[in-house]
């Protein structure tokens, strides 16, 4: 096993710089995901990890040492593809043990390895089968077993689970959390699933263009999002975003000229008279009383779920679009006006130019 550190890493191709200064130390054992949308750089850093790319400028060091002009087969890490990439011709057994071949290791190692590996991913009955004769799920066991018998430093993923149905999915990604606790290997895992990134990481890295918005565990990202742009990533439905205006004593916001929100404690002192963006998750919304609630809003659409019921409409004159997510007791129909209450510990607030947190005052 291994830390990693990822230092000032920066990666251009031509002119165009596609990582921008990503700082980072990976402990040992600990299950990393980088997160974010398609194009962001998130399998380039992780290829830069591998040795699959050369690093622009900054160190990636394992276990202390800078391995940055280091091939791949000499990081001592093992990486599982988005495509299974096994050789169609050979048996399970065969696709498992052929690294550990060109290695010249001993038959008698390689047996050991192949079946361990197979026993801890429930494959053995399969050792003698082609790959054409194995489910998608299967497949993805056995490219996983491929990395586990060479009993690596570091275990790098790639979007392992994109070709997969959703039920798989969810059975698969179970099996690789369970994996990473048994074997206690330094995992590190790129996908642009947030459940797959909430679920599987101690620490996910969101990325944002080539930078990383923000590093922390999933519980901080998701209730303490840095920016704007992790908001808006993170949860599903996404946060809504409304324009607010505050106070001049910090101690409100102003949505419309007849909607206001008290804040609790402090409030915002410092950003009085400031235009911002306030962010609201739909799970966050109460449904309170017509005479005392703060919000009003026009349903125009309900989906019902069976475990939730998600309700779209809109707030005040301008229409500003707004997403409820709601029990599933709940089944109001097109055109009904709810009455809502958000509690202030629920507010998020942004930076309406740069998109950085705001926080209030405790």
């Amino acid at each position: 096993m291994a830390d990693v550190s990822l230092d000032n890493v920066f990666k251009t191709f031509g002119k165009t710089e596609v990582i921008h200064g990503i700082s980072c130390d990976i402990q040992d054992g600990e299950f990393i995901v980088i997160l974010g949308p398609s194009g962001c750089g998130k399998s380039t850093l992780l290829r830069m990890i591998a040795g699959l790319e050369t690093i622009t400028k900054g160190d990636v060091s394992i276990d202390g040492t800078v391995v940055n002009r280091l091939e791949p087969a000499d990081r001592d890490v093992a990486m599982v593809f988005q495509n299974y990439a096994l050789y169609p011709h050979m048996t399970v057994f065969k696709n498992m043990a052929y690294g550990l071949k060109i290695r010249k290791m001993p038959k008698a190692e390689i047996k050991r390895r192949v079946e361990d590996a197979a026993r801890i991913l429930e494959i053995t009955e399969f050792l003698d089968r082609k790959p054409k004769q194995l489910s998608g799920g299967q497949r993805q066991r056995v490219a996983m077993g491929r990395c586990i018998v060479r009993e690596p430093k570091i275990f790098l993923f790639d979007e392992p689970l994109s070709n997969l149905d959703a039920k798989l999915r969810v059975q698969m990604r179970l099996e690789i959390r369970k994996l990473q606790e048994t074997l206690k290997i330094t995992s590190i895992y790129v996908t642009h699933d947030q459940v797959e990134a909430m679920t599987l990481g101690d620490r996910m890295i969101v990325m944002d263009n080539g930078y990383a918005a923000q590093i922390g565990t999933p519980l901080d990202v998701y209730e303490r999002p840095a920016t704007r742009f992790v908001a808006g990533f993170i949860g599903s439905p996404a946060m809504n975003f409304l324009t607010a205006v505050v106070s001049a004593d910090g101690r409100q916001v102003h949505l419309h000229r007849d909607i206001s929100l008290t804040l609790q404690n402090g409030g915002l002192p410092g950003h009085g008279g400031q235009k911002i963006i306030m962010g609201v998750r739909p799970e966050h919304f109460v449904l309170g009383q017509a005479a005392d609630a703060m919000l009003h809003l026009d349903l125009d659409h309900v989906e019902i779920l069976g475990s939730d019921t998600l309700a779209y409409g809109h707030l005040g004159q301008d229409k500003t679009q707004v997403t409820l997510r709601l029990p599933s007791v709940y089944h109001f129909k097109k055109n009904t006006v709810l009455h809502l209450d958000i509690p202030s510990k629920n507010l998020h607030f942004f930076n309406t130019d740069t998109g950085q947190r705001i926080e209030m005052q405790a």
